[in-house]
């Protein structure tokens, strides 16, 4: 088997591919971390409003919302592009997770730092790679709707929510 066939039959696993969409998300995140961590965000600490918020999560706040864009994209269009749900209900359902994945990002981010004394950007690499795996199921089937029902066509006829 030629290296073009493995390649295309990799691209055919949705795993893979979903791999590859987290991947880019992730290295914008982590990218925009680090440089807003270190090169635009210079002060420990940032009065927002009423809310005083500490570099790192100011940078964390920033860097997951350009991943998350980024991610719902090549998500959308490369991964899970047998969705039936409309491009909006996808991103508000997309949006949704990202907020919950947000505050477990921020805590877990907040244990490596505070607790263990992780280097901040060693950190949201490890806050992000820890939470990877569940991000997937999560938006398999809740943000672009596809349950198993979806892989056997004709069987059932259920109608989308």
């Amino acid at each position: 088997m030629s290296n073009l066939a493995v390649g295309r039959k990799l691209l055919n696993n949705q795993v893979i591919r979903f791999v590859l969409s987290a991947g880019m998300g992730f290295l914008v995140d982590i990218s925009a971390f680090y440089l807003f961590y270190h090169n635009l965000l210079t002060e420990r600490r940032y009065q927002i409003a009423s809310l005083t918020l500490k570099n790192s999560t100011l940078s964390l706040s920033i860097s997951f919302f350009l991943g998350v864009l980024v991610n719902f994209v090549i998500t959308r269009y490369f991964v899970f592009t047998e969705s039936r749900s409309s491009p909006l209900k996808q991103l508000t359902r997309f949006v949704f997770v990202a907020i919950v994945g947000y505050f477990a990002n921020l805590a877990v981010l907040d244990f490596f730092i505070v607790d263990l004394n992780f280097y901040p950007p060693v950190a949201r690499i490890t806050a992000a790679l820890s939470l990877f795996f569940a991000s997937f199921f999560v938006h398999k089937f809740f943000s672009f709707s596809l349950s198993l029902r979806h892989h056997f066509p004709g069987k059932h006829k259920d109608k989308e929510l």
